[in-house]
């Protein structure tokens, strides 16, 4: 007997009602970047090895899914390295291409390969799937779409102003309310290491930092200890754990704790234009909020940072997030192109719509009448009908095979079809057809005019 088949976990098949549901809000979301000036591109599923790795930090290149090499892949690895049984470096030798991790790293490959050809400041949106070696749970796939926009060649912090509000237009449009969009900057997160002393476990420090909603203010002070963060410097940031107030208290008593840092500073300068800037064109159903615990565990962001909050309701991690990166494209020889990007988590979303039953009843384009077939002659006479009313925009179908009436018409009621037509020969040679109305169970003879306005 053959295996029963199955796909990789972490992956999914999507029915056609579940595709449309998603079509809705990509199109959703496309609507809304098409309207903000971001012009849309695609990139290769898969990049050079050197392209992605060391741009996610130790922990993202683990989830980067390698691709092995064309062919006698093993011919490169000598006795020596085979015995050694060092994955990291059999892996270099055997595998030079991977599955793309997210789209902000191929899209800052994108801009130095084409800088030519690009007139900056260049806004771009890309929808299009990533791979993650990650462990699969609720809301956490290996396989999942990302909806990015960014902009770069300009540093003006009126582009984190308009990214807040393009997540405010998408929700709106959702109907999803009760989402927040915390936000915070890089630079303050390196002047409170700066501060406590801690400058040289950047990088540590934020990544237990940006855990605090998971693992707890316990979690977090543990794997700081870990890390080589010494108590006292642990002591010191004790305060922000439990950081409350409004977002003009929090920037206050941030200017107090990073006095000594200037970069800090510079980032409580940079969140204080456009917090003022948002109070000024206000939202219309997301609540902006500053969260100075939020750090985003990728390395190349270096300003304000976003992350997109769920309705309390709903149990579920982010559904979006993004941020400044200024050094990003240096990592590819261009130098001085500053960048701003956002995601809006596709898979997430789906989620967070399905759950609090905000899916429109109209979502899924269904057909609308199904033409019996009772054979050729027949058949011939209602596909002409049948084109014309797909002429008019109507989901039409003609059932395919000269089956048994019970069988056709069980299913059109499985697929919750409805209208059911008929044409017989009395039909046909009066011009007309039998038109049956499925929920009312009624049915009426109409010719092709009084049969269009139906729908």
């Amino acid at each position: 007997m053959a295996q029963k088949p199955s796909i990789p976990k972490g992956t999914r098949d999507f029915s056609p009602i579940e595709v449309a549901k998603r079509n809705y809000i990509i199109d959703t979301i496309k609507k809304q970047f098409r309207l903000f000036g971001f012009q849309a591109i695609e990139t290769p599923s898969f990049e050079n090895s050197d392209t992605l790795m060391g741009k996610y930090g130790e922990e993202g290149d683990r989830l980067i899914f390698k691709i092995l090499n064309s062919g006698d892949y093993l011919n490169k690895v000598d006795d020596a390295l085979y015995s050694s049984k060092n994955s990291a470096k059999i892996t270099s030798k055997i595998s030079e291409k991977a599955l793309r991790y997210d789209l902000t790293v191929p899209f800052a490959r994108y801009v130095v390969q084409h800088q030519n050809e690009i007139d900056f400041p260049f806004k771009r949106y890309q929808i299009q799937p990533v791979w993650r070696a990650d462990r699969p749970q609720k809301g956490r796939f290996r396989e999942f779409y990302q909806c990015d926009a960014d902009v770069v060649g300009s540093r003006s912090l009126w582009q984190e102003v308009d990214f807040i509000q393009l997540y405010d237009k998408v929700f709106t449009e959702l109907n999803l309310s009760g989402v927040t969009i915390k936000i915070n900057n890089r630079k303050i997160l390196s002047g409170i290491a700066e501060v406590i002393g801690a400058k040289d476990k950047l990088i540590d420090f934020t990544v237990a930092l940006d855990k605090l909603d998971k693992i707890g203010e316990e979690g977090v002070k543990k794997e700081m200890l870990q890390k080589g963060i010494s108590e006292s410097a642990i002591e010191k940031v004790k305060p922000l754990f439990n950081f409350s107030g409004t977002a003009q208290k929090k920037i206050d008593e941030l200017k107090n704790l990073l006095a000594s840092s200037e970069e800090g500073l510079q980032g409580v300068e940079e969140l204080q234009f456009i917090i003022n800037a948002i109070a000024n064109i206000p939202l219309k159903t997301a609540t902006l909020d500053l969260d100075v615990t939020l750090a985003r565990g990728l390395n190349y962001y270096t300003g304000a940072i976003f992350e997109v909050a769920a309705p309390e309701a709903v149990k579920m991690g982010s559904i979006g997030g993004g941020g400044r990166y200024d050094d990003l494209t240096g990592i590819f020889g261009l130098k001085d192109v500053s960048g701003v990007g956002i995601s809006f988590g596709l898979d997430r979303i789906y989620l967070v719509l399905e759950e609090l039953g905000l899916f429109p009843q109209t979502v899924a384009p269904s057909t609308k009448a199904m033409f019996i077939n009772f054979g050729e002659t027949e058949a011939l006479y209602c596909l002409k009908a049948v084109n014309l009313l797909r002429d008019e925009g109507v989901v039409t179908e003609l059932y395919p095979d000269n089956a048994k009436m019970k069988k056709q018409m069980g299913y059109a009621n499985k697929r919750q079809i409805p209208f059911v037509i008929l044409a017989g020969t009395t039909e046909i040679n009066n011009d007309t057809f039998m038109v049956k109305n499925m929920q009312l169970g009624t049915q009426e003879e109409m010719n092709f005019e009084e049969l269009k306005t139906l729908f």
